[in-house]
Parts: structure tokens; sequence; C-alpha cells
């Protein structure tokens, strides 16, 4: 059996996608939903891109501010890389926070840019976003279990 080629992965991918997901993850657990994302499917792998550029700075600023606050709420150290269990948290968590801090149900069919999109529209700029509601979400969160 051949190995698989993480470099050449990696490559295919950055040529392939032009604008990645800042919530790509959240978005392959199905924890909740993007009407501007689309799914690609890259060495027998499901991968992520935005399909609107001008959403998508809206969605990076608001993940590097969930990532900003989450640091105190789920214990990370700024210094450290995150683990896949507490980015999940921090990104299933904190776009259904924002949901529900706008008087949505936070759940699976949860719109990542809609929520930027009504967040931006109502508190302005990301930053203004009511992070201490989000943040109950994030910490609250508990990503599914895994198969046995």
């Amino acid at each position: 059996m051949a190995e698989y080629n993480e470099d050449a992965y990696k490559l295919a991918r950055k040529a392939y996608i032009e604008y990645s997901c800042p919530f790509e993850r959240a978005l392959l657990s199905r924890c909740v939903a993007c009407s501007r994302s689309r799914k690609l499917n890259l060495a027998e792998r499901e991968a992520i891109a935005c399909g609107d550029p001008d959403v998508r700075t809206h969605c990076q600023s608001f993940y590097q501010a969930l990532h900003d606050n989450a640091q105190f709420a789920l214990k990370i150290n700024s210094d450290a890389p995150w683990p896949f269990g507490k980015e999940i948290r921090a990104q299933c968590g904190g776009v259904r926070g924002l949901a529900e801090a706008l008087g949505n149900a936070g759940d699976e069919a949860t719109d990542v840019a809609a929520s930027v999109l009504a967040g931006r529209s109502r508190h302005g700029e990301t930053a203004a976003f009511p992070y201490s509601e989000i943040m109950r979400a994030v910490v609250h969160y508990e990503p599914r279990k895994r198969r046995s």
C-alpha cells in the first residue's frame, strides 16, 4: 500500500480552495450549517470552501474574536495549539451562542454566515458582539460522542 503524502494533499488543497472557511470544522461535524459554503472532495477527504469572499472577512473576524474570548473560558494557553475538541466547542458553541443571543434557535440548522451578518447588523463590528452570552454556549457545548 502506498504511503499517503500529506504535503501533496496540502498543496492540492491550497491550489483548489481559494477561500477557506474559518468554520470548516464545525461545518464538517454538522453542528451548524452555512448557506455560503461549498463542500468539496479532495483526496478522499471532505473540505469546505467559502463561496462569498466578502462575508468570509466577517466570519474570519468573528472566528478570531471567538478564539480570543474563549481562551479563558476553555482554559487554553494563548501560545499552545488548540486541541480538536476545544476547537469544535469554540466553533459550534460560538455560532450557536451568537444565534441564541440574537433570539434565534441555536441548533444544527444555524447558518454561520447569516448569524454573523445578523450580528453585525444589530451590534456593528464583531468586537461588539455579546461575548459573555456566547461564551456560556461555548462552555456548555458538548460535541457528539464517537461511535464505538
